[in-house]
């Protein structure tokens, strides 16, 4: 029996449907899969920072022997009072005018009065710090000194790791963005991921340098104060100069006392008085 030919028209007209949708479709999945495999790109890297893959990143910014030590000094240091703020000025213009190396000036503090004392923090390349603290003791005596090192080894490997991880992130995603079949969603979603990924980039890259930056300049802390017999003296002038303050305060606490004890006093009088007269009328 023949078959109307009408009958065949809607499965042409659902082929030719499937057959225009394909195309997106095929597009849709491929951008789904390559988005599902940088994100699992992501996982691995992140689950398993010692890979090769990071390998020759980590290897440039290891030393020969592993360490990447990042140093910090403190130094106080005991002179005459009325030289403290000098030799707190001429470090800080050492290290301004960069006598002794690239320095910068990271604090400065001042308090005068009868403890006077003075510090300054800087960072400055390593061949300068023994200069520096030379030039801030000349002719002091060296209170205290100590020296702290933290390891960044494993930081700056994990940093160099992650900014290698992000920088082939962000290659694969701007190859997507490359292409001009996208859909108007496929192109949004993609721009987001890109913006996200390239501010991780910049934080990472800023987290490097800052790392960098410890490893290749030295923290130093000069605390400038006044001799120890210095420190007597002043106490005892102090304690002359309070003498007057004192004596009036102690007045001034004892007139409240005896303030404070007259009522008790006179409560305690009267009290007595009433048990003694007590006392005789038993007795009577």
């Amino acid at each position: 029996m023949p078959v109307p030919a009408n009958r065949n028209r809607p499965h042409c007209s659902q082929a030719r449907r499937s057959r225009a949708w394909a195309p997106s479709r095929a597009l849709a999945g491929r951008l789904a899969a390559g988005l599902l495999a940088l994100s699992l790109l992501a996982a691995c890297s992140q689950q398993y920072p010692h890979s090769a893959s990071g390998g020759s990143s980590a290897s440039e910014a290891v030393d020969a022997d592993g360490a990447m030590l990042a140093y910090e000094h403190h130094v106080a240091i005991q002179l005459p009072a009325a030289d403290i703020v000098p030799r707190q000025r001429a470090a800080q213009a050492a290290c301004t005018e960069g006598r002794f190396g690239k320095c910068v000036v990271l604090s400065v503090n001042q308090q005068g009065g009868d403890y006077p004392s003075a510090g300054l923090t800087v960072r400055i390349v390593p061949a300068g710090v023994e200069p520096m603290i030379a030039l801030a003791g000349d002719g002091a005596e060296i209170g205290s000194r100590s020296t702290r090192a933290e390891d960044l080894a494993v930081v700056v490997r994990d940093n160099a790791l992650e900014q290698d991880r992000l920088s082939r992130e962000m290659q694969r995603l701007q190859e997507f963005q490359q292409r001009r079949d996208l859909a108007v969603a496929d192109m949004i979603a993609l721009s987001e991921r890109l913006a996200a990924t390239e501010a991780q980039l910049a934080a990472a890259e800023r987290d490097g340098a800052q790392h960098r930056r410890r490893i290749d300049t030295q923290l130093l802390t000069l605390s400038f104060a006044p001799t120890d017999g210095q420190v007597g003296r002043s106490e005892i002038m102090q304690a002359v100069d309070d003498f007057g303050s004192t004596l009036s305060t102690g007045t001034a606490w004892t007139i409240r006392a005896l303030a404070f004890l007259i009522p008790a006093a006179l409560l305690l009088a009267i009290v007595v008085a009433v048990i003694r007269r007590l006392r005789r009328r038993r007795g009577a």
